[in-house]
């Protein structure tokens, strides 16, 4: 198999805290599906997990190589963690169109937060 993207993303987990401190519920259904912000906000520290998912989000699109455009959304893209707590990225729509035109078949995520940072790397193969 032969490695067709590589994205990293670095976030600062007070802007997500402060999305959810203040209400500012909009943002946070505009970039997360109802699971992810289910998942969440029944966190300890729901912050840190909306900022590792954003991460996550935006390292895929540095991995496609594409960014937020051509009609990518927000949406297309939903980290999931099985029963071991080890997450996945999947994605749907547009998203998945672009991943296909690109001849990646796998994503691989990985992601931490420590203090005031989170961090994601996502690596597609074909």
């Amino acid at each position: 198999m032969a490695i067709v993207g590589l994205g990293v993303d670095l976030v600062r987990i007070a802007r997500f805290d402060a999305f959810v401190t203040r209400g500012k519920m909009a943002v946070i259904q505009r970039i997360f599906s109802d699971k992810e912000q289910s998942y969440c906000l029944t966190q300890a520290q729901p912050g840190q997990h909306f900022a590792v998912r954003f991460a996550a989000k935006e390292a895929f699109l540095k991995a496609l190589g594409t960014g937020l455009r051509d009609g990518i959304s927000w949406q297309e893209m939903v980290v999931e963690r099985d029963e071991l707590g080890c997450p996945s990225l999947q994605v749907t729509g547009h998203a998945a169109r672009v991943l296909a035109k690109k001849g990646g078949r796998s994503i691989y995520l990985s992601y931490s937060h420590d203090g005031d940072y989170g961090v994601a790397t996502v690596v597609l193969e074909v």
